[in-house]
């Protein structure tokens, strides 16, 4: 069964473009690398870390220092009901803590199948609206917004 506690990590390049993905089991279903905790203990920076190379093949190791931040940001969210068969019995909502990726241009997106089918980079605004959830959304112009040092 699925922890209720999980990550997104907004993936960018230098020129402000983001990585989306297709998911697998839902046709049109753009979004980042998303994923729960495996323990509830689960440090959320590993969970991220985990995420991003299951996910694209991204090994965060290989970045430079500080490549990957944690926005410091969370956001409660209800599960979509067709989704719940995965957590334990009467979960209903879940908490996502937000990440930033920076990679460089030209970095190696390594798919998994049985999770996504597509990836594509956009400008951060296109990529905002493209995402199926709005908080996907609002992540990614939070990490763009006016007061974010994050993408310098």
């Amino acid at each position: 069964m699925k922890i209720p506690i999980s990550v997104l990590v907004v993936i960018y390049q230098s020129n402000r473009d983001v990585l989306l993905i297709e998911r697998a089991d839902r046709k049109d279903f753009w979004q980042s690398v998303t994923g729960s905790l495996d323990a509830p203990d689960e440090n959320l920076t590993i969970a991220a870390t985990r995420e991003v190379y299951e996910e694209t093949g991204i090994v965060i190791a290989s970045l430079p220092e500080g490549a990957l931040q944690n926005m410091h940001h969370q956001i409660e969210y209800e599960i979509y009901p067709e989704w719940r068969f995965r957590y334990p019995p009467g979960v209903t909502r879940n908490v996502e803590h937000w990440f930033a990726l920076k990679v460089p241009e030209g970095t190696s997106i390594q798919l998994s199948p049985r999770e996504h089918v597509a990836y594509q980079w956009l400008p951060f605004q296109e990529a905002a609206k493209k995402c199926f959830s709005r908080s996907n959304g609002e992540a990614i112009l939070k990490l763009f917004s006016a007061n974010s040092n994050r993408t310098e």
